[in-house]
């Protein structure tokens, strides 16, 4: 938790503070990134999948 909530912060927030012109501006950006990171983003330790597809693959496979 402490990584995600890291990574959130220096992704979407520092540097663009006054990017949003609404709490619920930046409500909903931050649900968008949640979406992302679960079901988008790629990395090599998940063999290039989205963390969701990863955690599929995996139980399929065990």
């Amino acid at each position: 938790m402490e990584t995600f909530f890291g990574r959130l912060k220096n992704e979407m927030y520092y540097g663009h503070e006054k990017d949003f012109r609404s709490f619920e501006e930046f409500s909903v950006a931050i649900a968008e990134y949640i979406d992302y990171y679960n079901n988008e983003r790629i990395q090599v330790k998940t063999k290039w999948m989205p963390p969701v597809k990863y955690r599929e693959a995996s139980i399929r496979s065990a």
